[in-house]
């Protein structure tokens, strides 16, 4: 059997049988777009002449990629690896959503396109806002600079809440799984995305909706409708089963299946993450929770507004419960004593002023609070109990948010250059995943 090379030239492969499983190359036409060069927030992309695919699996700590593949319920995946590359790269903080899904879109870090949350205190309103509207992002996207360079480019995520970050100035395709069924020309660059798919919009607490967004991209592949394509899915999996359990595993199957479609159109295709996940709970099965604004008042008498990033309205994920949040307060002397206490409260690993959190993380130094906490692996942060409906949780709280959901896979459909190898075996960003997909494979 036949498959494309990274040139979209026909060659013969050893897995092609595993990567066209339910399709026949022969049958499809799929336009090769012309290669051309664009260049955004100062890296050059040239890109070649076939099409892109970079995909977040969000949520997919290694963990559930290596119980799949163990278990062989991810044949395409497998595949791909070893004519391929795996490894490890390190995400930005906090490892949230909108955060990591900003740096991929832009290839920076928080620091220069100022997603710093999924929520934040505003400090010209004064106001606890979510940060998901394309007002806040400080630098173009990769795919409005691909659109801009001639190639066809869209955009599938599974919430809606990124889809107006990843829209921001792009001519093209943008919509969201969870609101699939109502697209329109103006607003998403497409309206008949159930028929495309040849599926009802899915539910956004299911698998349906991660898969719906992998199959939407085969869909506009395969309809030449799309040639440069960000495919983002959603956590609710993840959040809710652990890697070894059989819904975990049926789930990965199925994103291995639309995986092989991509494979199969002759993608250049490169795969991360935006964070990963862990357990956050006691002995008993509980959350393990630090509630700061209560623990600070009956340790030290001392207010703050404790400001939690991962708030967003997805509450039976997480509860907004995560490992990162931040401390505003108004007295100097009192921030002494709270620093003081946060460096010495066991299950907060990390405490940073402003101006060092700036520094040391990566982030946006105008919005942040005064100090800025990073819990360990188990643990997670929260304001005080009235804040938190936990009844929302249908399981155990697994969340994440600190450094223990910083590392991700970093997956690629061909072996790199030998620059890129180097770097890969370095300090990888999951950011970089355009760069290495687009610049970093062997033709």
């Amino acid at each position: 059997m036949w498959i494309h090379d990274s040139n979209c030239k026909l060659s013969r492969n050893p897995i092609a049988s595993l990567l066209l499983e339910g399709l026949v190359l022969g049958h499809m036409t799929i336009p090769i777009p012309s290669e051309a060069a664009f260049q955004v927030n100062g890296i050059h992309y040239q890109l070649p002449a076939c099409p892109v695919v970079v995909i977040c699996l969000d949520g997919s700590a290694n963990a559930y990629l290596d119980a799949a593949l163990i278990q062989d319920r991810m044949p395409h995946l497998k595949a791909m690896i070893q004519q391929g590359r795996r490894l490890d790269a390190r995400g930005a903080l906090p490892s949230f959503t909108n955060v990591n899904n900003a740096s991929i879109v832009t290839g920076v870090p928080p620091e220069k396109h100022g997603i710093c949350g999924n929520f934040f205190l505003d400090p010209v309103s004064g106001q606890e806002v979510m940060m998901n509207d394309a007002s806040y992002l400080r630098c173009q996207t990769i795919m409005a600079s691909a659109a801009k360079a001639g190639r066809k480019v869209a955009v599938v995520t599974a919430k809606e809440k990124l889809r107006d970050i990843f829209a921001h100035q792009l001519d093209g395709i943008a919509f969201s799984a969870e609101k699939a069924n109502q697209t329109t020309m103006e607003k998403h660059g497409i309206t008949d995305v159930e028929a495309l798919v040849g599926k009802p919009t899915p539910a956004i607490y299911s698998a349906d909706a991660s898969v719906y967004v992998l199959e939407a991209g085969v869909a506009l592949l395969n309809a030449a409708r799309a040639d440069f394509l960000y495919l983002s899915t959603t956590d609710y999996m993840q959040h809710t089963y652990e890697p070894e359990e059989e819904p975990s595993l049926s789930f990965y199957e199925a994103l291995d299946a639309a995986i092989g479609k991509l494979l199969s159109a002759g993608a250049r295709i490169g795969i991360t993450a935006d964070h990963g996940m862990n357990a956050k709970q006691q002995s008993d099965g509980s959350p393990n929770v630090i509630y700061l604004e209560t623990e600070i008042m009956e340790s030290l008498g001392i207010e703050v507004k404790a400001i939690l990033p991962i708030t967003d309205p997805y509450v039976l994920h997480h509860g907004a419960l995560g490992s990162f949040a931040v401390l505003h307060g108004s007295n100097p002397k009192e921030l002494e004593k709270v620093e003081r206490w946060c460096l010495e409260r066991q299950g907060i690993t990390e405490t940073y002023g402003k101006q060092q959190a700036a520094k040391r993380l990566e982030l946006p130094v105008d919005r942040l609070g005064d100090l800025v906490l990073i819990s360990g692996r188990d643990v997670v942060l929260g304001k005080t109990p009235k804040d938190h409906d936990l009844s929302a949780l249908k399981v155990g709280l697994r969340s994440h948010g600190g450094r223990y959901e910083e590392m991700v896979p970093f997956i690629f459909s061909h072996p790199l250059h030998q620059d890129y190898e180097r770097r890969g075996l370095g300090d990888p960003r999951n950011f970089h995943i355009f760069d290495y997909t687009i610049n970093g494979l062997k033709a």
